[in-house]
């Protein structure tokens, strides 16, 4: 349940509704609230709430530990040999990509035998955060003076700077060369590079059937009690050979005991705990009823689609498991907004602030910082359906457009200075963008029409016939003709072709025939002006009294409050804990038995054939699945989630119904985060999947 928010969310949400993030005042956190910075863990909150007291040590080696996947999970090093420890579902992409008729690994499972036999996920990266830097004063230092309009691409270029010069100084410096990112904390109160340490090279070692590692399928997807195998074992290779890592965290294959102590170490997405009440009216009135309407018929499609045969239905798993998650996830952060408290609350927080810095001249303008976010706000609920359909994933859902789009503006930006560039196309980012166009990942012609021909045809219907970009965009063609002629005569689909354009920059770029590519530069000028007025009306206004509400903020509270998601490294603290619904306690764990009771022999109930044989070799009262009250969110799926010496007691893998409220607030009392038991896990190495030199290496000190 809980997404990426890079590879699954980005695909499918507008960036900008990730990116129109604004401050209101937070007062301290809850006992166990929070997704906290490792730099800046609230020691004293949980040694007082855990017994537990956190040195350096334990924090550093809990931190070159855990690996963040840039296609929007976490994992862990559990081996000195790269061996990561993630959730199924950040795998299922490699695992679908690796797959082909006949051939459903999705289904099967997999165990690589040897090393030789580990299978490449060709679009995976994973990267370790060795290093942090703060940059406020230099970013603060750059926009001195600036004019208001120029603000954001000033900051675009100074953190431009500060990444590339940090990415050549690290080619200088003993241990090779590291990943600089921008990070932007406490809504621009802090600005940070981080430095991570990236391998490219990722395989997959390991994955158990889509039957057991996601039992109960939709209708249990967060929900307890649960009975999910959700893991998987990917491996980091450097120079062709399992990278060394010799920081790695080892199991208590025990797990945690309620009461006990659990730490879960992750990359969290996405929070939106500091909008101001504006922003979440927008969220409320304009973008999630927006979003729930296209994405909800989607799914129905994709679902009529998989009926088509087993190919079809192989083919569409994966893309309709992440929208049947996010629909989920939505329609429940919309409940949530529908409650008047929550608003209310941002409300008093943004009163509260007011009045504590009231009669402070150096923070005379925190009140007119709230009102122009609120007119900023007016702006983005007048653009936000021409911009998503334009510069949007949601007009052209089309693998082959990202490709064109990718390729139509890499070479237009790349002739330009660094620092001038879309974010997404310096130096420091192209990496990136030519991992994805090597890669080999099957596109699939019937797919790509029925989500490209949805597309335009709710873009068509949202901006009308008559709208300048949609004459241009359909000229005599249907939505349906339009998508065949571009998906089954683009040649995209073949990394060697998508490398000789992008190779061949604009001169390609221009002679290339490719539908695609003509189709994606003739929407460029229009998505590019949608970008711009964003970027001028909505998030540059934004971040400029954010950054102002920030210091108020800070003179009122410092770092005693933990910063928004942001897809960077965290640390969360609580216990293992149930819950009381409608009056009943919830148990917080589940056992071995429970599952095959509840299994039908049908999807979603389906328990694989392995499990069935294996059954008699069990022991039933295993425990299988645990919930905790940890503060997580989509990106913490795979976190490890820790004991007080810093083993493994469980894996991260989805939250009960009440954690997706927790994108906007943290409720103590029935907010849960959901774990796969280690118990579990190497009943399925040892005694189901006869895994036992995987399991030798895990256990080898």
């Amino acid at each position: 349940g809980n997404e990426g928010p890079r590879g699954f969310l980005m695909k499918l949400f507008p960036l900008a509704a990730f990116a129109a993030l604004a401050t209101l005042a937070a007062l301290p956190a809850a006992a166990d609230e929070g997704m906290w910075t490792f730099d800046n863990p609230p020691a004293a909150a949980i040694e007082k709430a855990t017994g537990v007291k956190l040195d350096a040590p334990w924090l550093k080696h809990v931190r070159e530990s855990t690996v963040r996947l840039e296609t929007g999970c976490t994992g862990s090093f559990i081996s000195g040999d790269g061996l990561i420890l993630t959730n199924h579902h950040c795998a299922e992409d490699c695992v679908a990509q690796n797959s082909s008729e006949g051939n459903d690994l999705v289904a099967a499972g997999f165990l690589a035998g040897t090393r030789e036999k580990e299978l490449k996920c060709t679009e995976d990266a994973v990267s370790v955060l060795v290093g942090s830097e703060d940059v406020t004063a230099k970013v603060a230092a750059a926009l001195d003076g600036v004019p208001a309009d120029k603000v954001v691409e000033a900051r675009r270029a100074a953190l431009t700077k500060l990444e590339q010069a940090c990415e050549d100084e690290s080619k200088k410096a003993k241990g090779g060369p590291l990943k600089c990112e921008r990070v932007s904390l406490y809504q621009g109160g802090q600005y940070w590079l981080y430095k991570y340490r990236r391998y490219d090279d990722v395989r997959l070692v390991f994955v158990p059937e889509r039957d057991i590692a996601a039992f109960g399928g939709d209708p249990d997807n967060f929900q307890f009690p649960r009975w999910c195998l959700d893991m998987s074992i990917l491996r980091a290779y450097e120079g062709g050979k399992p990278a060394k890592t010799p920081t790695h965290l080892s199991f208590d294959w025990s797990g945690a005991q309620p009461g006990d102590a659990v730490f879960v170490s992750g990359h969290p997405g996405n929070t939106d705990r500091l909008l101001t009440a504006s922003q979440l009216e927008v969220q409320r009135d304009t973008f999630l009823p927006f979003w729930l309407m296209r994405y909800s018929e989607l799914r129905g499609r994709m679902i009529q689609y998989s009926k088509g045969g087993e190919e079809p239905r192989r083919i569409a798993e994966h893309y309709l498991n992440i929208i049947e998650n996010s629909i989920k996830v939505r329609r429940k952060q919309f409940d949530a907004l529908l409650d008047p408290a929550l608003i209310a609350s941002a409300g008093q927080k943004e009163k509260a602030l007011r009045e504590a810095v009231a009669g402070k001249p150096e923070f005379s303008g925190t009140g007119a910082a709230y009102d122009r976010i609120a007119t900023a706000q007016d702006t983005w609920r007048n653009i936000l359906v021409p911009y998503t359909f334009t510069e949007g994933a949601a007009a052209f859902n089309s693998e082959l457009f990202a490709h064109a789009r990718t390729l139509v503006r890499a070479a237009a930006e790349r002739t330009k200075p660094n620092e001038a560039r879309l974010a997404e196309y310096t130096d420091a980012r192209l990496p990136a963008v030519e991992q994805a166009l090597k890669s080999d990942a099957p596109v699939y012609p019937d797919f790509e029409v029925l989500r490209l021909s949805f597309g335009l045809e709710r873009m068509r219907e949202w901006l009308g016939p008559d709208d300048p970009l949609v004459r241009r965009v359909f000229g005599n063609d249907s939505p349906d003709t339009l998508a065949n002629r571009l998906v089954r005569q683009s040649t995209l689909g073949d990394a060697a072709a998508r490398m000789a354009l992008y190779q061949g920059g604009q001169a390609a770029i221009d002679a290339s025939a490719d539908p695609m590519i003509r189709f994606a530069a003739a929407v460029d000028p229009r998505s590019r002006e949608f970008r711009k007025t964003y970027e001028t009306e909505v998030e540059g206004p934004v971040a400029r009294e954010q950054e102002a509400i920030a210091k108020a903020r800070f003179a009122q509270y410092g770092t005693s409050v933990y910063p928004d998601a942001t897809f960077t490294l965290r640390l969360s603290y609580g216990t293992m804990k149930g819950w009381a619904e409608k009056g009943e306690e919830v148990r917080p764990w589940t056992e071995l038995s429970r599952a095959f009771e509840r299994a039908t022999g049908e999807p979603p109930f389906r328990m694989p054939e392995r499990w069935l044989a294996a059954k008699d070799r069990l022991d039933l009262s295993t425990r299988v699945n645990f919930t905790t009250d940890n503060d997580i969110v989509g990106g913490n799926s795979g976190s490890p989630m820790l004991n007080a010496k810093g083993e493994i007691v469980g894996l991260a893998f989805d939250g009960n119904i009440h954690s997706i409220s927790g994108s906007y607030w943290f409720d103590g009392r029935t907010n849960r985060s959901v774990g796969v038991h280690p118990a579990f896990i190497r009943a399925a190495l040892e005694k189901v999947y006869d895994a036992k030199g995987l399991l030798a290496e895990i256990d080898a000190k």
